[in-house]
């Protein structure tokens, strides 16, 4: 994968036209980008996101972009989101960290919930999607504090795999977020990682290594989290699926497997709670189309 042109998503089969019919912001959505865009009107309202959303799709085809999945509030939805406001609230000096972030709308989203803003953190293979966060939300570095990194998190020089920090280990000292230019700096620093539709990207051994870098950047302090939500299956395996005209054909865990994946392979069995739970959702408008999700969560114990 490269920053030049559409990359190559190889878990994405088909690549369809750009749907205007699938646009549906729920009411909470709708609120949430009235506040952030300061755009009151429903009509001018749809009309930017969709000229935003264009820019995108030329940079990145994902799914998740053709289906308008950016737009709905991600974190709120999410099992464990409050128990991350609560480390936001409660830790000392805390860090979000937020993989493939793309326009930085879960971050804005727990800014907005009451998340230190200056303790975010973004990343993404592109950082033209960060950028076009600025122009979605009206927002500016100035305006919008959050910290990005750009690059290929299976980059060691961005993302180095390194063993879960320990509490009988030195204390950890936190880094500059002003001057980040890898996520390596943060190692045992991060009170919470989400990365939601990005697991399901890449193969098993590439959710594997993953993981483990994930569980590097982990602070070590009981109550630290790591969390999202992607594509997911009864029994662990390939889904080939077509959903509202995207084929995907990607390795998907089942609730045991990411379960037993956590705890005991990339932290020491017993160390970490995990929780994990397989729905059928469907998204967006009409149909009966069900598509199959794992939510999960992982907790330094």
């Amino acid at each position: 994968m490269t920053n030049r042109g559409p990359p190559k998503i190889e878990a994405q089969r088909t690549f369809p036209t750009l749907d205007e019919s699938l646009y549906n912001l729920r009411p909470q959505d709708a609120a949430f980008y009235k506040d952030l865009t300061g755009i009151e009107d429903d009509a001018t309202l749809k009309q930017h996101i969709l000229d935003v959303q264009a820019k995108a799709y030329k940079v990145a085809p994902y799914g998740c972009i053709y289906l308008f999945s950016f737009t709905r509030r991600r974190m709120s939805g999410l099992p464990a989101f409050q128990q991350v406001m609560r480390i936001g609230r409660e830790h000392k000096n805390p860090i979000f960290l937020d993989v493939g972030c793309c326009f930085g709308s879960v971050i804005r989203e727990v800014i907005l919930d009451g998340f230190p803003a200056a303790q975010t953190i973004g990343t993404d293979l592109h950082q033209e999607l960060w950028d076009l966060g600025h122009e979605l939300f009206k927002s500016s570095p100035e305006t919008f504090p959050a910290h990005f990194v750009g690059g290929d998190a299976f980059d060691p020089e961005i993302l180095a795999v390194a063993p879960p920090a320990s509490l009988q280990t030195t204390e950890v000292s936190t880094p500059d977020l002003n001057n980040l230019t890898s996520l390596n700096s943060l190692r045992g620093c991060v009170s919470a990682i989400h990365a939601t539709a990005f697991f399901h990207l890449f193969k098993e051994d590439q959710q594997l290594h993953m993981a483990r870098a994930f569980a590097g950047l982990l602070s070590a302090e009981p109550g630290s989290i790591i969390l999202g939500a992607h594509t997911g299956a009864q029994q662990k395996g390939v889904v080939n699926q077509v959903y509202r005209g995207v084929e995907v054909d990607m390795f998907a865990h089942s609730v045991e497997s990411w379960t037993s994946m956590w705890d005991g392979e990339v932290f020491e069995k017993g160390t970490v709670k995990v929780d994990a739970q397989f729905r059928e959702l469907s998204e967006g408008v009409g149909g009966d189309e069900r598509y199959p999700v794992l939510f999960w969560s992982v907790t330094r114990l």
